[in-house]
């Protein structure tokens, strides 16, 4: 399945550290800038410029969105974003010169997978943006989500390979595309509610993690849950919607992160959802767009594990694939 971006204008570009397990991704403006909006679901969150995207914010503009590894140690990375936009003379203009706004949100992946103090940097970040593409985007274990595992309330040996995934929703002439890495603390499931990939025990069943958290809040079983889990996507449509609207697409999107991530959005979650629109599209009806992103997005955040390669022990749904 080919992913095509090109409709909303964004293009996409990866950077892995496979050796340290780390990695990032871009999301641009394929000409220039984007409005944006975000809505933040999880209490554990590592961001950097997300006040930029507030309705009532000077800017008005984002010229990309970082998505990153390495914990709040990644947000270093945007600078990469920031200086391939300079030298492009894409931002917000102070007369003369920009300074490009560049929101970024952090997974949490320095373990168990790869080397702890392996983490994004801002090169890594500016040869993503040199190599972002509309089309045939990677998915899987690549970029930001080379790192990423899901199902951890059972403790990080009972996960199973998390990562990136990207979605295409069209209704008549509007085009919604969801982007999302993840890396939850909760089980990731099906359409149809069964579990897909998430906790899992020896012999290989799944626990189901809310009942199991549920019924061991405390997780004396397994060890205490510590806030390293996080889920990020990116809805972006063709359609022109004000920044109050695109905050409301941000939350509408949210729906899918409920539906198929069980538990998210906790207080060791760091959930963020970002919406991207053209500035100069054609205007577009808000309730219809809020129910294709939300589409969108479920269909990528399967898309993100069945795709995922196993590695260091942790088991992916594609292992099979290969």
């Amino acid at each position: 399945m080919s992913i095509d971006f090109s409709a909303v204008g964004l293009a996409v570009g990866h950077s892995t550290d496979a050796r340290g397990a780390t990695g990032l991704t871009v999301l641009r403006g394929v000409e220039g800038a984007l409005r944006g909006a975000a809505c933040v679901f999880g209490r554990a969150t590592g961001t950097r410029e997300l006040d930029a995207l507030a309705p009532s914010h000077q800017a008005g503009r984002v010229d990309a969105v970082l998505l990153t590894g390495g914990s709040a140690y990644g947000l270093d990375a945007a600078a990469g974003v920031m200086r391939w936009m300079e030298e492009r003379r894409r931002g917000f203009d102070v007369g003369g010169s920009v300074v490009p706004i560049v929101p970024a949100a952090v997974i949490f992946d320095l373990m168990p997978l790869g080397q702890f103090r392996a983490r994004p940097t801002a090169e890594m970040a500016y040869d993503a943006c040199e190599s972002a593409r509309t089309t045939d985007i990677p998915e899987g274990s690549v970029g930001v989500g080379t790192g990423a595992t899901v199902g951890k309330g059972a403790g990080r040996e009972h996960a199973m390979k998390g990562g990136f995934g990207c979605a295409v929703r069209t209704q008549q002439e509007a085009v919604v595309c969801a982007a999302v890495v993840v890396n939850s603390l909760g089980d990731v499931r099906s359409a149809n509610g069964q579990i897909l990939a998430g906790a899992r025990d020896r012999s290989g069943n799944f626990f189901d993690s809310t009942t199991l958290l549920a019924q061991h809040g405390t997780m004396a079983r397994f060890g205490a849950i510590t806030p390293q889990h996080t889920t990020l996507a990116v809805v972006a449509t063709n359609m022109s919607l004000e920044r109050g609207e695109l905050a409301q697409l941000a939350r509408a999107a949210g729906a899918a992160l409920f539906r198929r991530i069980t538990p998210v959005g906790t207080s060791f979650d760091g959930d963020v959802v970002f919406a991207l629109c053209q500035p100069n599209g054609p205007r577009g009806a808000l309730m219809p767009l809020e129910l294709t992103a939300a589409a969108a997005l479920e269909e990528a955040i399967e898309r993100a594990v069945r795709l995922a390669v196993g590695r260091d022990g942790t088991p992916g749904l594609a292992d099979e694939m290969r």
